[in-house]
């Protein structure tokens, strides 16, 4: 009888172990052969975790013969985990086995067809074993400023920490949700608050909601701290294709850039995916949800261009290193990555009192674009028409210029002549009725409805891109200024032009908030200006007599623009 029992005993082992291989196997081959998310290869790994803990006794309890043939199939099992937990190994140096597909096809049909690999729809987002995660698996950021004040300091007066209560952002995702009848309510706000989204906390309703109401009532963060450092690994290069792990391995783990890095609060992992530019591209480059239009390609932009062959990040321009601590127990270091996350929106970050921060803005816009004169006459001739050269450069931003969501970003020039009396005799590029003036020479992509109208507001109904005259990075343009001089003006003549830029329009600040809720501030990047005689015969055309270029910190307000002559004006332009 108890030689029965033992017989038994060791029928129902080797049937368990039997049943462990199979489904080690059938696992293994399953993520070889589709297209995972890492959020359910990360389940399968749990899973096989804890299957290898139950594997060991019954490998014990098995004859010799067995065990020597389980033994094989006991390294597959390890293989196996292995590989699948790529995504979170500490060894693999931040997750390099990434996906780089976008929202196009034919990979949008294929991820469509993937069973729970986008449970945020019609955002990427995906999460450990794609389920919804728990608010209280995410600290606030006040606690990570308790050991990283000077970080968390800076990131408190960044766009970041903003990005979640702009009210621009909020009006736009107001009427959008609206329009959509909730369709987009995920897609908008996963990049804006992925907290938010992945512990289900978005709906129509607060999406729709104030500002002042959904802080009081839905109190969200933006893209803070513990949505960076819990990103694992990522998915592909758009629409937030980003995994959020909080508690990987099942406690707090932060990812980042340091190998050394100790805290005595959190797990940390080192993760290469933080050191390079395809982090941020996982929300910035964004593709229409439902019509694939590439809305925003700040990452291709900058993937293309002779930056990233020389290994110029994002963050070396964004978050360029100080010298200091990370944490306030941590060791020196030459280089600390700073967390103001300096872009171009000096208007909002001056309207939410963050003045030093607006002016890193106004420095970095500086620093981006150059406007010169190519070409100037030796004498222009009273009575006659003339033209004038000016070259837009892209000096120093790393992908177009300007870049970023089309309905608002604009880069401009503003060309004036004046006589030696003070008399304008020409402008092209000012201010009327909140929006630059009719045949500006500006720069910004414009998208458009499948009628081919363009879109202003908006973008959920956007189709097409109509045109896109940005300029790429360390690229130019050459526009031609051709103008009547009054044959009573008086030499010589001041030729000045401005290279601007808004985040958005007046015209768009108030139709989305109110008339005059907030002041758009018109960043001047750079100017030229150069004076030239005025002649009574024809000259002979001599190259660029000196002009001088200065960038201009200050900001411009709106105002009242001086009176412009609109008649016998026309402009044309070159590209190069």
């Amino acid at each position: 009888m108890s030689h029965s029992r033992s017989t038994c005993a060791q029928l129902a082992l080797h049937g368990l172990s039997a049943l462990i291989v199979l489904w080690t196997i059938s696992a293994g081959s399953y993520m070889a052969m589709f297209n995972v998310p890492p959020g359910v290869k990360l389940a399968i790994v749990d899973l096989n975790i804890s299957l290898a803990t139950l594997f060991i006794p019954l490998f014990l309890a098995l004859r010799p013969l067995a065990r020597r043939i389980l033994f094989f199939l006991a390294c597959l099992l390890t293989v196996t985990l292995v590989a699948a937990d790529e995504p979170q190994s500490n060894n693999n140096q931040g997750n390099d086995n990434q996906s780089n597909e976008k929202w196009l096809e034919p990979a949008r049909s294929r991820l469509m067809h993937v069973n729970g690999g986008m449970p945020f729809f019609p955002h990427r987002a995906n999460t450990t074993g794609n389920l919804v995660l728990n608010v209280k698996d995410f600290d606030n950021a006040q606690v990570c400023g308790a050991c990283h004040t000077e970080i968390y300091k800076q990131w408190r007066s960044s766009m970041m920490s903003q990005a979640w209560d702009e009210p621009i952002y909020r009006a736009l995702l107001k009427r959008a949700s609206s329009a959509t009848e909730g369709k987009v309510d995920n897609f908008c706000t996963g990049c804006h608050t992925p907290i938010g989204l992945t512990t289900g906390q978005i709906t129509s309703q607060v999406n729709r909601s104030s500002v002042e109401d959904s802080a009081k009532n839905t109190p969200m963060p933006g893209v803070d701290c513990e949505t960076c450092h819990n990103i694992s690994a990522r998915t592909g290069l758009d629409n937030g294709a980003y995994v959020l792990s909080p508690r990987a391995h099942g406690k707090p783990t932060k990812f980042g850039p340091r190998k050394d890095a100790v805290s005595p609060y959190h797990d940390t992992v080192y993760s290469a995916l933080h050191t390079r530019s395809d982090f941020c591209g996982t929300c910035h480059n964004v593709t229409h949800p439902f019509s694939s239009v590439a809305v925003e390609r700040t990452y291709d932009e900058w993937q293309e261009s002779t930056y990233s062959l020389n290994d110029v990040t994002c963050q070396s321009c964004h978050m360029p290193g100080f010298k200091g601590k990370a944490a306030i127990m941590g060791p020196d270091r030459e280089e600390v990555a700073s967390h103001w996350f300096s872009g171009a929106n000096a208007m909002m970050l001056n309207h939410l009192g963050q003045d030093e921060g607006a002016q890193r803005a106004r420095n970095m816009l500086a620093r981006a674009g150059e406007i010169t004169f190519e070409q100037l006459p030796a004498a222009i001739v009273a009575g006659q028409y003339t033209s004038v050269a000016v070259k837009v450069s892209n000096v120093g931003a790393g992908h177009k210029l300007p870049t970023g969501f089309p309905e608002g970003r604009e880069m401009w020039i503003d060309f004036r002549v004046q006589d030696a009396t003070g008399r304008e005799i020409y402008r092209l590029g000012s201010i009327k009725d909140g929006k630059t003036e009719v045949n500006t020479r500006n720069f910004k992509v414009h998208i458009g409805d499948k009628d081919g109208n363009p879109l202003d507001v908006e973008v959920w109904n956007a189709t097409q891109i109509l045109s896109d005259n940005r300029i790429l990075p360390k690229g130019y343009d050459i526009g031609e200024f051709s103008f009547l001089v009054p044959a009573d003006a008086v030499g010589p003549l001041t030729l000045t032009a401005d290279l601007n830029y808004w985040p958005f329009s007046q015209k768009l600040a108030d139709y989305l908030l109110g008339k005059d809720k907030v002041q758009v501030e018109i960043t001047r990047m750079s100017n030229v200006t150069q004076s030239v005689p005025l002649s009574t015969s024809l000259p002979v055309a001599g190259a660029d007599t000196g002009a001088v270029s200065a960038p201009g910190l200050a900001p411009v307000l709106q105002g009242d623009n001086q009176k412009t002559t609109d008649a016998n004006r026309f402009v044309t332009f070159r590209l190069r």
